[in-house]
């Protein structure tokens, strides 16, 4: 399987330059942290996302989204001046449906297992261009960026810890950190209750749960399944995947707000869940709060 290079992540950098934000690292006691929280539309997602239309250049496109691929895609299309349809399951926080609208792109609301099959319909009925949140090599590469500034930023790294759901942000950050420092760990973190990417390493293929499993965490960002592309990076680019409990993640969304100052997503909280439970060992450790887009009355709770 043709696997993403740091090559292809160098030009993606170039690609989304002055478009994504290059987001700092910023201290938490010993630790620091990547937020993506404070990209234009409040996650990650934009760096693979803008980086696939430009790549593509099509007249249209449609994907399927827990919410911040989709408010991504939106964002892209309009600053490519194309159409976008964003099919997102039952149960998206309102917050991230209103944002996917208010960048001018149109909402379909399905079952959370017709995401895939509505999205491809809609491609061929009206002749767009499918962007997957983190099936397409050139999302991936865009993700990718985010461990290249990692390394750059801080090259004295020993830990990186990024969240896992559909596997993009970890196959992209794992191959840009791998390439350029091999000797860094790179562990992927998801809930306990949607921890499909650490069975499907341990089986030695992709394993999917079903959304009646998944759709239990409060992390919606990482309800979804590997691919085969993304399992294929995965095993070969990280070193492990460790889980959190719900429990877990809510006291990191609410340590994040206090001591680092930053709003994070349930599944953008991970990361630091892993870190706070003792799960990893302490180290110079980056956590990549991949995103910032959080239901305000899940915030008020745990903060």
């Amino acid at each position: 399987m043709d696997l993403v290079t740091i090559d292809d992540i160098r030009t993606a950098a170039e690609e989304i330059k002055g478009v994504a934000v290059r987001t700092p690292l910023v201290r938490m006691g010993e630790a620091w942290v990547k937020p993506e929280s404070l990209q234009p539309v409040g996650a990650f997602k934009l760096r693979g996302a803008y980086n696939a239309v430009a790549s593509l250049r099509p007249d249209g496109v449609v994907t399927h989204s827990s919410g911040n691929h989709g408010q991504a895609l939106a964002f892209a299309a309009r600053e490519f001046g194309v159409p976008c349809v964003v099919v997102v399951p039952e149960g998206t926080p309102r917050v991230k449906t209103a944002a996917i609208e208010g960048w001018g792109a149109e909402v379909v609301v399905v079952p959370p297992e017709q995401r895939e099959i509505v999205a491809g319909k809609l491609a061929a009925e009206r002749g767009l261009t499918l962007v997957p949140p983190y099936d397409h090599r050139a999302v991936i590469a865009g993700q990718g960026t985010v461990g290249l500034e990692i390394v750059e930023d801080l090259p004295d790294v020993e830990v990186v810890l990024v969240p896992v759901g559909g596997g993009g942000l970890a196959s992209g950050v794992g191959t840009a950190v791998k390439a350029l420092r091999p000797d860094v760990r790179v562990i992927g973190v998801e809930p306990e209750l949607a921890a499909d990417a650490a069975e499907s390493l341990a089986a030695g293929h992709p394993v999917e749960w079903g959304t009646d499993r998944t759709f239990r965490t409060v992390a919606d960002g990482l309800r979804t399944a590997l691919s085969e592309l993304t399992f294929a990076h995965i095993s070969r680019r990280l070193d492990e995947i460790v889980t959190v409990s719900e429990d877990e993640i809510r006291a990191a969304m609410g340590h994040l707000a206090r001591s680092a100052r930053l709003v994070a997503e349930p599944s953008g909280a991970v990361t630091t869940a892993a870190l706070l439970s003792g799960r990893v060992a302490a180290g110079r450790t980056v956590v990549v709060l991949s995103g910032g887009n959080v239901d305000p009355e899940l915030f008020r709770q745990v903060v």
